[in-house]
């Protein structure tokens, strides 16, 4: 049985078609892909998924039952947590107290959610920086520090939107290893990224979007051969 399902969904802003007709499914425990160039519908795609934004038609469904029209909290309280392309940690709090933020969703108990926080950051690798003020945090430990916030909320799915953009190439093997590391222990994952050999490396099925529609589906290997996606996406380079 499906995790996520995805069907039909369709937004427009104004004479804009942000997504079209997207389908797809989620299993439990799975990873999946998604790329698209600039203006694809990636991150509305999420924004539909997790209640941001209300489609024009189609639907979203967990565990077989639909979601649409709940609200993000509500959608975290079920366990869907995403990160964000544009980081905006809440600069004067330590790092500790930002990700207490996302374990608030599940407890209201203050020292279990600084509990559940300091497990995340753990789990990040940013442990040693809980007191910290999130301002003083590098490009790349802000991306450790949205994850560690959506991790409190212990998710079953988790939607990353550009988790290795804007940091240096040094970094980016350490953020791959860390995705690897939370879908190995059984999460659910949605990865939006424009580095090719790290969807490659991380997916398990990639859906390629362009102009909001889906052209291709399928595994790594079919994707990067596929003619729609080196045409709308890739270009002759890559398939040389």
């Amino acid at each position: 049985m499906s995790l996520l399902t995805v069907a039909g969904l369709t937004k427009r802003f104004g004479g804009v078609v942000a997504t079209r007709d997207v389908s797809f499914d989620v299993r439990p425990g799975e990873l999946v892909g998604v790329i698209g160039p600039n203006g694809a519908g990636k991150s509305t795609l999420f924004d539909l998924i997790t209640g941001f934004t209300r489609p024009d038609s189609g639907d979203v469904r967990l565990d077989g039952r639909s979601i649409l029209g709940f609200r993000p909290d509500q959608v975290a309280c079920l366990g869907v947590a995403r990160t964000f392309q544009k980081l905006r940690p809440f600069p004067e709090m330590t790092v500790v107290e930002n990700v207490m933020i996302g374990a608030f969703q599940k407890t209201a108990d203050v020292a279990a959610a600084r509990e559940a926080a300091l497990a995340a950051l753990e789990a990040v690798g940013l442990g040693d920086r809980a007191g910290a003020h999130a301002r003083a945090l590098s490009t790349g430990q802000r991306k450790r520090l949205e994850l560690a916030r959506a991790l409190a909320t212990a998710p079953r799915l988790l939607l990353l939107d550009e988790v290795t953009g804007g940091v240096d190439q040094a970094t980016v093997p350490a953020l791959v290893r860390l995705v690897r590391e939370l879908h190995a222990r059984g999460l659910a994952l949605i990865v939006i990224e424009h580095n090719m050999r790290v969807i490659m490396e991380i997916s398990e099925r990639i859906v390629a979007l362009q102009l909001g529609e889906v052209i291709a589906h399928g595994t790594p290997a079919e994707i990067v051969r596929d003619r729609r996606v080196i045409d709308a996406y890739l270009g002759e380079a890559w398939r040389a």
